[in-house]
């Protein structure tokens, strides 16, 4: 069972720009590893209508069937390339200070390694950045699933006067129009000058790319490698589907059930974040976040929407007591009994699902001027 400096844009920004999309295939196209990788099919009729001529390849583990990409929205190798220089670029800030890509750093697997983010002014958000890894499977997004779609998470921070600050999206686009190499790029992308929807699909677009797959655990889980994870960790997927009751809601090939929870978090210590009843006002949401990805979850500490424990021993040490007992908590968090070992290899276990597809994505060496 599957546990399922920057240049003077003209002729040289422009080259520059062309020269990246050259090389997209090495920089943003996730690596193609044979019998352990495969390429979207083209018996997929939705991926066909929508990759347009960007072929997204998918690593071992994931499954092309739950790519959420909108028929409006096609991926394009130029889209893809201006996502990632929008998403790089400080000056999409009211200060200059802030990209996406500083609460969403590489390195850590996009995220930013702080419990809560912070934004223009040094100021302090209230939740931890999410991964954006593996956001083509889902369609709700953020912590509490406000935003409907990828495009439209994608341009919510940029008016969070917390995060990017400014005032309304046509204070954005109205700076974006007085940079002209960007207005070049609109044009020749979406054949239009910017507008805060063509900024909320090319960067929807190029996040889409944040692959994570063929981790060590795909290739055991999938018969591909009997040796690929230690046999601690082989005691810990048992663990993981059976004992620690994880797959109740780290379910499926993303390990998420896409739902929203009550753990408890903030309920000892007055703290309460009512999270996804802010957005439905539904009396059964209070204090429930969305269920997160576990893929490189070794990577993207700290942990839960408010970031509050530092390790996975932490996180497996608060659902063995059965998470904050509170009048809204999910019926599915119980004590769970687990002993110092089989933490220990649960946490194993989750060690191996790190894996690849997003690794080499860097960012922009230029930006337009």
């Amino acid at each position: 069972m599957r546990y399922r400096q920057r240049p003077a844009l003209g002729l040289v920004t422009i080259v520059a720009f062309l020269c990246l999309l050259t090389m997209l295939e090495a920089s943003v196209v996730v690596p193609s590893h044979g019998a352990e990788g495969k390429t979207v099919s083209a018996d997929t009729k939705s991926a066909q209508r929508t990759q347009g001529d960007y072929r997204l390849q998918i690593p071992l583990g994931l499954e092309e069937s739950a790519l959420v990409i909108p028929a409006d929205n096609p991926l394009t190798r130029e889209k893809i390339e201006l996502g990632r220089l929008l998403f790089f670029d400080k000056r999409l800030s009211k200060d200059n200070t802030i990209a996406c890509a500083s609460c969403h750093l590489p390195r850590l697997a996009f995220t930013d390694g702080r419990r809560v983010s912070t934004g223009i002014r040094g100021l302090k958000g209230d939740r931890s950045a999410p991964t954006s890894i593996n956001r083509v499977f889902s369609q709700a997004q953020f912590w509490d699933g406000r935003a409907a779609s990828l495009e439209e998470q994608s341009i919510g921070p940029f008016i969070n006067p917390v995060e990017h600050g400014f005032l309304n999206h046509d204070e954005m686009v109205e700076k974006m129009k007085k940079i002209p190499g960007y207005r070049t790029l609109f044009k020749d992308v979406f054949g239009t000058d910017i507008t805060i929807d063509a900024v909320g699909k090319a960067i929807a677009s190029f996040q889409r790319t944040m692959l994570s797959g063929n981790s060590p655990a795909d290739r055991f889980d999938l018969g591909q490698d009997e040796k690929a994870i230690s046999p601690e960790a082989q005691r810990g997927l048992e663990l993981f589907r059976g004992k620690a009751r994880c797959t109740r809601c780290h379910s499926g090939f993303n390990f998420t059930d896409e739902k929203f929870h009550n753990l408890g978090i903030g309920w000892d210590d007055n703290t309460v974040d009512l999270g996804r009843y802010m957005i439905t006002k539904d009396p059964d949401d209070t204090g429930a976040f969305k269920t997160p990805t576990l893929r490189e979850i070794a990577q993207t500490a700290p942990y839960m929407h408010d970031g509050r424990f530092k390790t996975l021993e932490d996180v497996v040490s608060f659902y063995n007591q059965g998470g904050i007992k509170n009048p809204h908590q999910d019926e599915l968090i119980i004590p769970l009994g687990l002993t110092d070992l089989e933490t220990h290899d649960l946490v194993e276990f989750l060690h191996g699902l790190n894996g690849e597809g997003w690794r080499h994505i860097t960012a922009p060496s230029a930006f337009p001027r």
